[in-house]
């Protein structure tokens, strides 16, 4: 139910990020879904591998650069969902990486906080 529910978040997410004048465009609720679902999928599997492979990059950084690796993550997603675009390529991946992490966690608590 959980994953469910965090499914839905995230495509809600999605919606109102598209909504935002960063660049980032999605056809619909159902688009919506699937690019849910990829952008999951490759956070369970892609994103610690880039995350190990980036060690010495992230630590001479003191972090930061985990928001690149979590751009590439977005920009992949993307790259794989037919009605999931990036206007403005590496940019929009990047402010829709962080902003899908920031309406994320509030929608999450507002989740929570009803159930």
């Amino acid at each position: 139910m959980e994953l469910l529910i965090a499914w839905l978040i995230t495509a809600i997410s999605l919606l109102i990020i598209a909504q935002l004048p960063i660049g980032v465009e999605v056809d619909n609720f159902g688009k919506a879904l699937v690019a849910a679902i990829v952008f999951g999928i490759l956070n369970a599997l892609v994103k610690p591998l880039l995350v190990f492979l980036s060690i010495p990059l992230t630590l001479l950084t003191l972090g930061l650069f985990l928001f690149i690796v979590n751009a590439i993550v977005f920009g992949l997603a993307a790259a794989l969902v037919s009605g999931f675009r990036l206007r403005y390529g590496f940019w929009s991946a990047l402010f829709g990486s962080i902003c899908l992490s920031f309406i994320n966690g509030i929608l999450s608590q507002v989740v929570g906080s009803v159930s």
